[in-house]
């Protein structure tokens, strides 16, 4: 009889296992295109605070280029998407991606929006973990001192400027803290320098024709 119990709780427990993962599985399935078009619409946000819609009219998300570690100057630790933003199939801006490895606590990862002449339409930090109340202050959340790279470029100050006040340069920093706002205005400048070095490939005409069909007969 012990025998057959033991059985049968056996039976039971490998059943309601099977169930709970059914409806584990279930659940997820049932959510999972939701919580991908919830984090879809969260990053579309993020790229439209830097380049508005009105500016583009493609979907920046749909048209993108992979960038790796071997990015000169964008330090990145992992393979990254690039955002294209176009005007009638002519790209108008383009978002990187690029890290300040040198933060007070850590690295720092933003997105560098740049406009085709080359000015900086708009910058963003996404994670960090400076000091609260003090190198903070390179979220927009906090402070709005990203704000004023806006519209700068490599000949708006020259790039030997590129440096915060402390260093003889032109950006500001902030009060108590240095290291965070020194770092982060490296990073911008060496995102404007990949830029200008790649700038060809970056704004390059939307590829209509499927590669290897351009000299198709029909």
């Amino acid at each position: 009889m012990m025998g057959s119990s033991i059985s049968r709780n056996s039976i039971m427990l490998g059943l309601f296992a099977i169930m709970t993962t059914a409806l584990i599985a279930g659940t997820y399935l049932g959510t999972r295109d939701m919580i991908v078009e919830a984090q879809r619409k969260a990053q579309e946000k993020a790229l439209l605070e830097i380049i508005p819609g009105e500016r583009h009219d493609n979907s920046m998300l749909d048209d993108t280029l992979i960038i790796g570690p071997e990015a000169d100057g964008l330090r990145l630790s992992s393979s990254q998407q690039i955002f294209i933003a176009r005007q009638q199939e002519k790209a108008v801006a383009v978002i990187l991606p690029v890290t300040a490895p040198d933060g007070y606590s850590g690295a720092i990862d933003l997105i560098v929006g740049i406009n085709s002449d080359g000015s900086i339409a708009g910058v963003r930090v996404l994670t960090h973990k400076e000091t609260p109340g003090l190198g903070d202050k390179v979220d927009l959340n906090k402070s709005d001192w990203i704000l004023s790279f806006n519209g700068t470029s490599l000949r708006n100050p020259m790039p030997a400027q590129w440096k915060v006040k402390k260093d003889k340069g032109y950006f500001d920093q902030f009060t108590g803290a240095t290291i965070t706002p020194r770092a982060v205005t490296a990073a911008i400048k060496r995102s404007l320098e990949y830029f200008q070095a790649n700038q060809q490939s970056l704004l390059a005409p939307l590829q209509t024709t499927p590669i290897g069909e351009e000299n198709s007969d029909g």
